[in-house]
């Protein structure tokens, strides 16, 4: 989850481009990712020239030197990133603003996701959990785990975390879907979903401001208020921001972990179910292994020079847009010696930036952190059994997205 790191109207929520359907796509953990090596340029979608960085100690430093920002990539004068522009294109967004102002602004949120803070919602989330197993038990076998289980959690939980228990879970689906869209969807539907978007996250604030409760946008608005210079529009986008960060790659990362589990990584199963200490190493060595997406739709976190800079020992001019690859960081070979099978309940070798670094890591690491580890040891200890009920060749991908999981993933026990 991150509204700051680095989704009803029309149609279906479901995130797959017109036109022929595409050939078969593997499971990400299959993907052969970039080998690290010195910055080399490359190209955007669209045609803007992009330096790659992916060695483990390039990246970090493109994560958090101050000479490489996210606001410049939103001035008038900064070259196109995406083909159809979506909520992480905003420039009042947390992810695009730097410095002093972006300080302030994440300080009205941040409190909210210490680990202190976070550790008091586990018994909480652990219910909710344990409540999907039973429905998903007493639906029968097989299922769709994905419309069962790696949907309605992270939904609950940032609903409930911001009060917003009665939130049509298909809305949020349209909106989230259109939120992080690449090519699924027109430019104008992507605009029209937006608007509406905003449009429910103004009615949001305007209700918490008349009825303040104990919520997370409750709090936003408290700790705004006693901070000058934070703007309207800012606090909207934050908060329809933290909505769509807080469930969207929670649950892309736990359906994508549950098909390399229950495919490749079976062995494992036993394992997740013993205990949690187990399904939390692995829990970080899945989120540093299985990427969110595809390579070919973000190479990387996005950032642009505002001078010169040498990195790896390559010049990268003023101007120019730089991303850093952290697929490639946290599988690089100088730094992380072992495989995913082998190393699976292993501690982390270094840090893994899946959650990125600096200034702009990402606010609701610690609460994707428990969400993943509850659910995957609840559900490997609840249904021992259970295994894919068709091949991965077979499984429906979300696509033309910034993220791609399962639409649906067949189940059974």
């Amino acid at each position: 989850m991150s509204a700051d790191n680095s989704a009803t109207g029309a149609g279906t929520g479901t995130a797959t481009p017109p036109g022929p359907a595409p050939a078969v796509l593997p499971p990400l953990h299959c993907l052969r990712l970039t080998a690290p090596g010195p910055p080399r340029l490359a190209a955007l979608p669209t045609g803007t020239p992009v330096w790659l960085v992916s060695r483990h100690s390039d990246v970090r430093q493109v994560l958090t030197d101050p000479r490489l920002g996210r606001a410049p990539l939103h001035t008038p004068d900064a070259p196109p990133l995406t083909l159809t522009p979506n909520l992480l294109d905003d420039p009042n967004g947390l992810l695009n603003i730097d410095g002093v102002e972006h300080q302030r602004l994440r300080r009205t949120v941040q409190r909210a996701f210490t680990p202190r803070a976070i550790a008091r919602w586990r018994p909480w989330v652990a219910s909710v959990v344990e409540g999907l197993i039973d429905e998903l038990i007493d639906g029968g076998s097989p299922a769709d785990i994905v419309s069962g289980y790696t949907r309605p959690l992270p939904v609950a939980v940032i609903s409930r975390l911001m009060g917003l228990d009665l939130l049509d879970s298909k809305r949020l689906e349209h909106w989230s879907d259109h939120a992080l869209a690449t090519t699924a969807f027109t430019a104008q539907a992507i605009r029209t979903a937006m608007d509406e978007f905003a449009a429910f996250g103004a009615e949001v604030v305007a209700e918490r401001r008349a009825a303040p409760g104990d919520d997370l946008v409750s709090g936003l608005l408290t700790a705004a208020a006693d901070t000058p210079g934070v703007t309207e529009e800012q606090i909207v986008t934050l908060v329809i921001g933290l909505v769509v960060a807080g469930h969207e790659t929670t649950m892309t990362s736990l359906g994508n972990a549950l098909v390399y589990l229950l495919g490749e990584g079976r062995d494992a199963w036993e394992q997740l179910a013993s205990d949690e200490q187990s399904a939390a190493a692995a829990t970080e060595q899945l989120l540093r292994v299985v990427p969110l997406g595809d390579a070919d739709v973000l190479p990387g976190l996005l950032r642009r020079a505002a001078e010169d800079v040498e990195i790896g020992g390559v010049r990268i001019p003023a101007g120019s847009v730089v991303a850093a690859d952290v697929n490639a960081a946290n599988t690089d070979p100088g730094v992380f010696t072992g495989d995913l099978l082998t190393e699976l309940f292993s501690p982390l070798a270094a840090p893994m930036y899946t959650f990125g670094a600096g200034p702009h890591h990402c606010l609701g690491a610690w609460l994707a952190r428990m969400e993943l580890e509850l659910a995957l040891h609840r559900l490997a200890r609840r249904l021992p059994a259970l295994r894919l009920a068709a091949p991965q060749e077979a499984i429906d991908w979300r696509r033309g997205l910034l993220t791609r999981s399962p639409q649906r993933l067949q189940v059974a026990w």
